[in-house]
């Protein structure tokens, strides 16, 4: 939700969907590889990259494990939404974590 609140397409049918890594497609315009840079540099935050042909067309973020838990799924989507604006794409502000939380009831 908090993804799609930013305005990401996520990557497969919702149907099919792990609930342990979603894949999101990569906005037009954007360098990928330097947003996950700039997660993992500035937020310790590693996002995934995808494989074969949708290498660089792909994250893959995960919520495993501690990484699962509410807490670390809101700052990942803050996250993503300060580098995202920094890289010169414009999600709403505060859309991804108001989405996510009222997923979790909140």
């Amino acid at each position: 939700a908090g993804l799609r609140a930013m305005g990401l397409s996520l990557y497969g049918q919702d149907a099919y969907r792990m609930t342990n890594v979603t894949g999101v497609y990569i906005p037009d315009g954007v360098d990928g590889e330097r947003v996950r840079a700039r997660m993992r540099g500035e937020f310790e935050i590693e996002i995934g990259t995808a494989f074969g042909p949708l290498a660089g067309k792909v994250w893959r973020i995960g919520a495993m494990g501690y990484n699962a838990m509410r807490y670390k799924v809101l700052i990942t989507l803050g996250a993503l939404e300060a580098v995202l604006r920094a890289e010169g794409y414009a999600p709403p502000p505060g859309a991804a974590i108001d989405a996510a939380r009222a997923v979790y009831g909140e």
